[in-house]
């Protein structure tokens, strides 16, 4: 069975910084696309910044400049650095992972699509 784990969240002041940091398990062989996505409270889940296997990206506008992601593809790994925070980043931030393939031996593998991981709050106070 195939999991993100997300760690690193929790209550900074502005201005402040924070990483994220997500792990994913359970006998990948590869992750083609990774992201961060983030809710707030009353509103619609978003994304915030994504990349793919060979290291492009994509930020929203609300975050570029701020934000970086980046990935350890042999270790399942996926960062977000968080810089200079704003109390309008205030959010659960959630991992998500594309197609992912995974192998259980005997020669049966298997394709994960839209894996999500279970969220981290993240506050940011004024």
């Amino acid at each position: 069975q195939v999991s993100l784990v997300e760690s690193g969240g929790g209550l900074v002041q502005a201005g402040g910084s924070l990483r994220l940091s997500c792990a994913a398990s359970g006998n990948i062989i590869s992750i083609d696309l990774m992201g961060w996505y983030r809710q707030a409270p009353g509103k619609q889940r978003e994304l915030v910044a994504a990349i793919t296997s060979a290291g492009n990206t994509n930020y929203s506008d609300s975050v570029k400049g701020r934000f970086t992601i980046s990935r350890d593809n042999a270790k399942n790994l996926v960062y977000l650095q968080m810089n200079s925070l704003k109390p309008t980043d205030t959010a659960v931030y959630y991992c998500a992972a594309n197609k992912i393939t995974t192998y259980y031996g005997n020669d049966r593998y298997d394709v994960k699509f839209d894996v999500w991981g279970q969220g981290t709050q993240v506050t940011v106070s004024s």
